[in-house]
């Protein structure tokens, strides 16, 4: 196996099960081309196993109870059932393997490119072991590229391309780990190339124009680059607010999602600190759906630099919390009387609202009202942007409150 050191090494967990033929079902999740169904290959190969090998994608509840009933009648053969892109099978598809890996009938290697605490039942997900496999790194992509052009048995040794390390390199970089994708690469640019000759910078560039970035829409990569992008805002870093923009727009992210997800966090984690970035961010999901693709990356940009420059506040946040909070673990206040609705004549003679005092007619629209039952500290301003003024004009009108409450008697 080329890569994943930590998962493989001397003294990893994984090995021991494999040389100890000790381990039951295992999960294998990471992104393409990284060697899960080369490992599960593998897996099968050292344990002298019977592998059974299904892709979810072509394979349906039929099949698998036929492969199923076959390893329950032949248990000499200890079946290893490896399924490629698990996360292909349905909730019933999956329950369906549950008594037979339960009971040891067959040994599952699932293989998946998404979340399995997403999308493996969770049923599944306990009896499994999960290992997570990264993407290759640079340096063993550049190594593997070079056995694989040298290698005239199972590579491209017999068409004599040469190509140096520097344009390996940069086949691995385009490639983003996927070992599979710079293979492919190579063998495409072997092929265009004259025998006895090699591969040249400019023909790599050539080809990396019609690259298209690693990006399962709808799928980790969608979330894991969205979170990064938000992230980024919050924490004031423009410049990689900008960059997982960019990935987002360039692998055709809707523009719309990017522009609800700058609203959001427009609200979430600038709030109050500066409230224009709740504008800013309304306008660039208005400009998005006005002009389209591809001149939306500029109100789009426009509102990610201003959030990522912002002020940050999460105060908003928190004291939305500690309302819900009280609402849920606390009886309900009623709503004071001079508070309620007025408008009916059932309702004044009940004498609802009649004690209400208009704020208006109070210096600072202040009357020294109370507006609950039992007083409550949900909002608590912070110390960025413009809350510092709001938590000075805040304790004023909280005096003000108290000392007309008190003279007047206006509760």
């Amino acid at each position: 196996m080329v890569g994943h050191r930590a998962l493989l090494g001397e003294g990893a967990l994984l090995p021991r099960l494999i040389r100890e033929d000790a381990f039951g079902s295992l999960l294998l999740y990471g992104p393409p081309g990284c060697g899960k169904t080369t490992l599960a290959e593998a897996i099968a190969a050292e344990t002298g196993s019977h592998a059974v090998r299904v892709n979810a994608v072509l394979s349906g509840a039929p099949e698998l109870r036929e492969i199923l009933a076959e390893a329950r009648a032949r248990p000499e053969r200890r079946t290893l059932l490896v399924i490629d892109e698990i996360h292909r099978f349905n909730k019933a598809q999956q329950d369906l393997l549950l008594p037979d890996v339960e009971s040891g009938a067959v040994r599952l290697v699932g293989c998946t490119t998404h979340n399995p605490g997403v999308h493996v039942v969770p049923a599944l997900l306990s009896r499994s072991h999960l290992f997570r496999l990264d993407p290759l790194p640079r340096e063993d992509v550049v190594a593997f590229l070079a056995r694989a052009l040298a290698d005239e048995t199972r590579g491209l040794g017999k068409i004599r391309v040469a190509a140096s390390e520097a344009v390996l390199g940069l086949l691995a970089d385009l490639s983003e780990g996927d070992l599979r994708r710079a293979l492919n690469a190579l063998e495409t640019l072997a092929l265009s190339t004259p025998v006895g000759s090699a591969i040249t910078d400019e023909a790599v560039a050539a080809f990396a124009k019609e690259r298209r970035l690693r990006y399962d829409d709808g799928g980790d990569d969608h979330y894991d680059t969205a979170s990064a992008f938000i992230k980024s805002v919050r924490g004031g870093d423009p410049d990689a607010a900008l960059y997982w923009l960019a990935v987002q727009l360039e692998a055709g992210e809707d523009p719309r999602f990017i522009a609800r997800r700058l609203v959001i966090a427009a609200s979430e984690d600038i709030g109050l600190a500066d409230s224009r970035g709740l504008g800013v961010a309304v306008a660039a999901y208005q400009a998005a759906e006005l002009v389209g693709m591809p001149e939306a990356e500029y109100p789009l940009a426009h509102a990610t630099l201003f959030l990522a420059l912002a002020p940050k506040s999460n105060s908003a946040t928190l004291a939305l919390a500690r309302a819900k909070e009280a609402v849920r673990s606390q009886p309900r206040q009623e709503v004071p009387l001079h508070l309620k609705d007025s408008h009916t004549a059932v309702a004044r003679r009940l004498g609802q609202g009649a004690a209400y005092l208009y704020s208006h007619e109070f210096p600072e629209g202040i009357s020294g009202q109370s507006y609950l039952s039992r007083p409550l500290d949900l909002f608590q301003p912070g110390a960025n942007g413009a809350e510092p003024q709001l938590a000075e004009r805040l304790a004023r009108w909280r005096q003000l409150r108290r000392e007309r409450a008190a003279g007047g008697g206006r509760q």
